[in-house]
Order: C-alpha cells, then sequence, then structure tokens
C-alpha cells in the first residue's frame, strides 16, 4: 500500500447493512497500521449507513467495535415484526428507536459540535434529505446551523431510508435520496475549499458499500411489465450517481491522491439483509485486502454502438 500524504479523509457511500462491508474493511487498514482511523484521518464524510461509520470514527471509535456494532444489533434494528411483515400496509418497516438507542450508547450524547471543538478536530460532513426544502443538506460540525444538532439525531436522519424509517422531525429522510449516495466528491470539496488542504498534500479513501450484479440481459427490458420497472430503475439512478460522484472527483481534483474501493456482489443483499452478516463479513475481507494492495475501482463506461450508416 502506497503512503497517505499528510492530510487523509475517508467517505463512505449508503448501502444499509452493507456498511459491514466497509467496518470490516477498515478494520484490516486500522490492523495493518497499528493504530485506528481517528488517529490518522481528521475528516469523514458519509451518507446513511455510511454517517454512522463516520461519526464513528470522529468519536474515536476503533472499526472492529463498528463491525461488532453491526453484527450484534443487525436483527435488533431490523426485528421481524407484524409491522414488518406486512408491510407495504404501513408506512414504514421499522422503528427507529432501537437504532437510536444502539447509536446513543455507541457514539454517546452530546451535538455536532463537539467533534470539532475536540483535540484534534474532526470535520465531518454528514449527508440528509429535506422532504419539505426537497434539497440535500450537509450537516457539519463547524456550521453554526448544525453545530447544536444532536449528533444521533443528525446521523439518524441520514439513515433514514424511506419506507424503512419514519423521517426524523417528519421531514428528514436519507441522504443518498439525492445524488450523494457516495459522498467524495463532497468530500474532496469540503478538503479543499473549507479545510484549506493542498490537493497535492491530500489522500481520499472512498469506500463502497458492494456493487450490485447485472441484473438484465441486453433485450430482456422491452418484457418487463409495469411494477418491474422500479428496481432496475433505481438501480440505475444509483449506479450513475456513484459513478458521477467518481468523475467529479477525478475531472476537478486531479492532483488528488483518491483512491476509491468497491467490491462485486455476486448477488443482491437488501439494506435489511441481517441473515447475510457472515457474507458481508467476507465482502469486507476482499475490500480491506484490495486497500491494503492499492486495488482501485474503476467506474463503469458504457459504450454505445454506433447505427449503422444508410447506403
Amino acid at each position: 500500500m502506497k503512503p497517505f500524504r499528510k492530510n487523509v479523509a475517508i467517505a463512505i457511500d449508503g448501502g444499509g447493512i452493507r456498511g459491514t462491508i466497509v467496518a470490516r474493511a477498515l478494520s484490516i487498514l486500522e490492523d495493518h497500521l497499528g493504530k485506528p482511523c481517528h488517529e490518522f484521518c481528521r475528516l469523514t464524510t458519509g451518507t446513511s449507513t455510511g454517517a454512522i461509520i463516520s461519526a464513528g470514527i470522529a468519536r474515536g471509535l476503533t472499526a472492529s467495535r463498528m463491525h461488532e456494532l453491526y453484527e450484534r444489533l443487525a436483527d435488533v434494528v431490523f426485528p421481524k415484526t407484524l409491522r414488518s411483515f406486512f408491510w407495504p400496509l404501513t408506512r414504514y418497516r421499522y422503528s427507529l428507536d432501537p437504532l437510536k438507542a444502539a447509536l446513543t450508547d455507541a457514539l454517546g450524547g452530546g451535538v455536532l459540535g463537539d467533534v470539532w471543538a475536540a483535540d484534534p478536530p474532526t470535520d465531518v460532513v454528514i449527508t440528509l434529505f429535506d422532504l419539505v426544502t426537497k434539497h440535500t443538506g450537509f450537516a457539519k460540525p463547524w456550521k453554526p446551523e448544525y453545530a447544536n444538532w444532536s449528533l444521533v439525531d443528525t446521523v439518524l436522519a441520514s439513515c433514514s431510508v424511506p419506507t424503512y424509517f419514519p423521517p426524523v422531525h417528519g421531514r428528514y429522510v436519507d441522504g443518498g435520496v439525492g445524488s450523494y449516495a457516495n459522498p467524495s466528491y463532497l468530500a474532496a470539496y469540503e478538503a479543499r475549499f473549507y479545510l484549506d488542504w493542498d490537493p497535492n498534500e491530500t489522500t481520499l479513501l472512498s469506500f463502497g458499500t458492494g456493487r450490485y450484479p447485472q441484473v438484465l440481459q441486453p433485450g430482456q427490458a422491452s418484457r418487463l411489465w409495469p411494477w418491474q420497472w422500479l428496481e432496475p430503475i433505481l438501480g440505475a439512478f444509483q449506479q450513475s450517481a456513484d459513478d458521477q460522484q467518481i468523475h467529479l472527483v477525478n475531472t476537478f481534483f486531479p492532483n488528488l491522491d483518491f483512491r476509491r474501493f468497491q467490491v462485486e456482489m455476486r448477488e443482491p443483499i437488501g439494506m435489511d439483509g441481517t441473515s447475510r452478516i457472515p457474507e458481508l463479513t467476507a465482502y469486507g475481507d476482499e475490500l480491506g485486502h484490495k486497500v491494503l494492495n492499492d486495488e482501485t475501482d474503476t467506474p463503469i463506461e458504457v459504450a454505445f454502438v454506433k447505427p449503422a450508416r444508410r447506403p
């Protein structure tokens, strides 16, 4: 693994229980370096499950502890109840209370600004979507409008995936609803223009939570029924937005030491796929070794077939 530069930032995608993958990969990185992420990373950005891990890093939690948290609380946060069984006849599948209790226990109380006031300070960018204003919000500990927000509630807002959890305060949901399920460009922008880090002296580690396998074959889309379009459309939006963020970093920050890491999943695992924790941990081992070997990911380029010329 190439050595890191003077400044190190970490960006983590959304993905529900698939955050297990990143927590495990970071624990492998910490074992290799012999120190926790908090000791060498002063900027973390995260969406949804990435917000949990980013806040954990800022609070000084080790990645191993966060991985244990995912293992231990998976069935507590996503219990199989009458509500989840009868969804979509209910407004949402799971209550936020178990997740809030778990995060409070792990992260402690306090406000978002506490991580900026700590010694050393850590900048955290947490994405959330405001359903009232229809805009993505970027909660940061040094911004007056967010500094006094509850840290746990801020993370909860970013984790509130529509239909899975109710909105926080009746308006805030998962930051991945917008274009920032992958927050790598946000991290690069924050480092350069708010922290004034020189890109030539900055390393940005970006972690995906597993790329879904290809589900449609050529010609298959023309045979889909209306109700079958939802998954392909959502998947296309997520993949396109994800690749867009990577292209933005590479285009506007060419001197940045940008390392994007991702694993290919053999089959889809849902955000509440708690029975797949062992499999997700194995993906985390794979991702961790990619980090140690600098096996960075490259966005998929789509090649269009040119139409034949008319005679």
